[in-house]
């Protein structure tokens, strides 16, 4: 399978790319020409990794019948001094939210999706320290 994507300069440092599923903005941080007009490259990789475990969790989360009134991933990463800079360490936060967690099938669909469905997890790890933790938040 290919994927393919577009990219089309908007002026300035501002771009937009479109690719399977839609368009997304991305723009230059201030110091260097930005406007804030979209998204910054290195924080759409982080995005794409939160979007990719949380599309993996949901569906596993609906199959096994375990229910959460909510939930968010937090991503941070940490990025080499010298260029070309990267993320060097990567922590990925999975936030739960709700009451009477089925904590057994939650812990399960996270594993799954770190480590064996999130395809851009294991893009990460190939050049980043990957770390998880999971937070349950009772509503």
């Amino acid at each position: 399978m290919t994927h393919n994507v577009e990219l089309n300069w908007k002026g300035k440092m501002h771009f937009e790319s479109e690719g399977p599923g839609g368009k997304v903005l991305i723009d230059g941080a201030e110091e260097f020409g930005g406007e804030g007009k979209g998204v910054r490259p290195k924080a759409m990789m982080l995005s794409a990794l939160a979007g990719c475990a949380g599309m993996d969790i949901s569906s596993l989360l609906k199959k096994m019948r375990a229910e959460v009134a909510h939930f968010a991933i937090d991503v941070a990463g940490e990025l080499t001094d010298v260029d070309p800079k990267f993320y060097k360490k990567v922590h990925v936060t999975f936030k739960f939210y709700g009451s009477d967690f089925a904590t057994a099938k939650i812990e399960k669909a996270v594993k799954l999706s770190v480590e064996k469905y999130c395809g851009v997890m294991e893009m990460f790890r190939q050049f980043a320290e990957v770390t998880v933790a999971t937070e349950y938040i009772e509503q």
